[in-house]
């Protein structure tokens, strides 16, 4: 049985399209069957595929409304093992038309209900919020990863965004550990992004939490998107795709993999 990973943060900018679309490329590498699922109306996991989400027909909000099963939503990427069901403006009104019906949080999980076994990673990249999409991909995970930005503010929301996990763990009856938490946009010439790192030791006394792979401030990474392709194939060598690819052994490691 596979895996399913929300990838969250309330804060937008910290990383979480371009690590869902690096990690998903990378695991999908090394071998494994990945599918991504953008649940981001911005639709940027989507096109950081190459595939214009303008013309995507059915995509998740598709799912999420029961006009489609997600089966017949699933799309190839050109990466071998990798899919994804896209996203699109349409999914930014769903939130709204999702809270209305009864037991709206398990939308999601029941969708996905009979594909979960078909891939070994489910990757669900989220928007900056904490509203009804976010919740449905959290109960619909197995666990969640919290990419952090190096950066003065980005500790002051992860309080937040732990007792939301927990609340939603507690009151749905939804257990969803932390699978990491991933310090990227990292600056190692400053001594903010040490700080931030010593910062975040001390927050989490599970030290077992934080990844050891640390996703550096890259350049690649920023130009890739634009591309239509991830980090990992626009630019191998590059130190943010080296990071990405560390950090799909280290969590394949921790699989047992």
């Amino acid at each position: 049985m596979g895996e399913t990973i929300a990838i969250m943060n309330q804060k937008g900018g910290c990383g979480k399209t371009t690590t869902t679309v690096n990690l998903a490329t990378s695991l999908a590498i090394l071998g494994k069957s990945v599918l991504v699922i953008d649940m981001d109306p911005q639709g940027n996991a989507t096109t950081s595929f190459g595939i214009n989400k303008i013309e995507a027909e059915n995509t998740i909000y598709s799912v999420l409304t029961r006009k489609v099963t997600a089966q017949k939503t699933i799309r190839n990427t050109f990466i071998q093992n990798l899919f994804i069901i896209p996203s699109n403006i349409s999914l930014s009104g769903a939130g709204v038309e999702l809270s209305r019906e009864e037991n709206y949080h398990n939308i999601l999980k029941k969708s996905l209900k009979n594909i979960v076994d078909i891939f070994d990673y489910i990757l669900i990249d989220l928007p900056p919020s904490l509203g009804v999409l976010t919740v449905n991909a959290i109960v619909a995970s197995d666990s969640v990863l919290i990419p952090i930005q190096a950066e003065y503010y980005a500790l002051e929301g992860v309080a937040d965004l732990i007792n939301t996990i927990k609340l939603v763990e507690n009151r749905l009856k939804s257990p969803t550990p932390i699978k990491g938490i991933l310090l990227t946009l990292f600056d190692k010439r400053t001594l903010l992004s040490k700080e931030v790192q010593k910062e975040l030791k001390k927050f989490f006394e599970n030290k077992e939490h934080i990844f050891k792979t640390i996703i550096p401030r890259n350049i690649k990474l920023a130009e890739a998107p634009s591309h239509g392709k991830p980090c990992i194939i626009y630019d191998p060598e590059s130190t943010g795709s080296r990071a990405y690819f560390n950090l799909a052994k280290e969590i394949l490691e921790k699989d047992g993999d």
